[in-house]
């Protein structure tokens, strides 16, 4: 009879929220039947190619004998659900589309728990509010991914998603960057959204004492400058003289001190101090003054000097060799016998001696 063998066939849309949907109703053996679509709610969208709701975010695209096809724009959570089709014969023929709504997830929002100290620990969160499937947090710094707590819950159709990472900090870790990274599947294949969080990581300062030039003499400029770090950076910093105060002439605007036409009273051991909240800390600078003429007396004494102590060594070492002849020349003279050489004082000669001694089968003799 009419209508025999005619059927419809669908296919399941996933499209996340925002995006376009197209919902399929595809035709066997179509006869000109009238055909109908209708929404979750079994509301009639169209009707034989005719629009029947007034939701303009649904169009027609095409309406064949082979394919009845409508585009969803500016997809939404509420129009998730079955869409019939409908072909009405003496036995009506339907199949559902069914449409599922992803919602991905929006930038995380990073906080920071107390404010961080050196030395101690910081504790990030990361909150995504809403995602549909729940979205998957991760951390990284340095490009390493650190270990993190999540918690979800779910809020009708949508999750809230949050995590947790706590780790040590030094005042190297100031200006670092942490990044917490939200993934499902409603973003495309490799994409992601981050959020970058700067640590703010608070330190004692550190103080050093930079000289325009490294030899002044008198009537030179000296400016000094104290580069100071510090979080938070210290705003004020002090300049001392030791036990002394500083000379009249000399300016001290924030880090820079200038001494202008220096002079040998200003020598001294010149200081910058700086503190916040977490510490102090101080340098120094010596001060020494050359005088020009002083410094040319200086070198040309040098050579009389090392003459005179050249001059000086001479007359010792001679000294000692005439102490040495001396003693060699009054040192006491005579002869001395052995006891190979007894007998000597009834012989002439020290070799007559030896050769007539006691023991005449050995040959003894002393030369002196």
């Amino acid at each position: 009879g009419p209508g025999a063998g005619q059927e419809v066939q669908t296919e399941n849309v996933t499209v996340a929220e925002g995006g376009v949907a197209e919902i399929t109703c595809r035709l066997h053996q179509y006869d000109g039947s009238i055909v109908v679509i209708q929404n979750p709610a079994r509301q009639t969208l169209f009707f034989n190619g005719t629009r029947a709701l007034k939701d303009e975010r649904f169009q027609l695209e095409e309406f064949s004998p082979r394919r009845v096809r409508i585009r969803l724009s500016d997809a939404r959570l509420e129009d998730e659900g079955g869409y019939f089709c409908q072909l009405y014969t003496e036995d009506t023929h339907h199949q559902i589309a069914t449409l599922t709504v992803l919602v991905a997830p929006e930038n995380p929002v990073v906080e920071v728990r107390e404010q961080a100290v050196e030395g101690g620990e910081v504790e990030l969160s990361c909150l995504v509010p809403r995602s549909r499937p729940a979205a998957v947090l991760r951390w990284y710094r340095d490009r390493k991914e650190l270990k993190g707590v999540s918690s979800g819950q779910e809020n009708g159709k949508v999750w809230s998603v949050a995590s947790t990472v706590r780790f040590r900090v030094d005042r190297k870790d100031d200006g670092g960057i942490v990044i917490c990274e939200a993934q499902n599947q409603a973003l495309p294949s490799g994409h992601s959204k981050q959020t970058q969080y700067v640590l703010d990581v608070q330190y004692s300062p550190t103080a050093r004492i930079h000289a325009s030039q490294a030899v002044v003499r008198e009537g030179d400029t000296l400016v000094l400058t104290c580069a100071v770090s510090g979080n938070p950076r210290p705003n004020q910093i002090r300049w001392n003289r030791g036990n002394e105060s500083l000379p009249e002439r000399a300016e001290a605007v924030g880090e820079t001190l200038t001494l202008p036409g220096l002079v040998s009273a200003d020598n001294g051991t010149y200081t910058c101090e700086a503190s916040n909240k977490h510490g102090h800390a101080r340098a120094l600078y010596v001060l020494v003054v050359y005088d020009p003429g002083a410094v040319v007396e200086a070198q040309t004494s040098v050579p009389y000097a090392i003459v005179g102590g050249i001059l000086a060594l001479l007359v010792f070492l001679i000294i000692c060799v005439l102490v040495g002849m001396v003693w060699c020349s009054v040192r006491q003279k005579g002869s001395y016998l052995t006891h190979e050489a007894s007998g000597l004082d009834e012989q002439g000669e020290a070799r007559e001696a030896f050769l007539n001694g006691s023991d005449g089968h050995k040959r003894k003799e002393e030369f002196f």
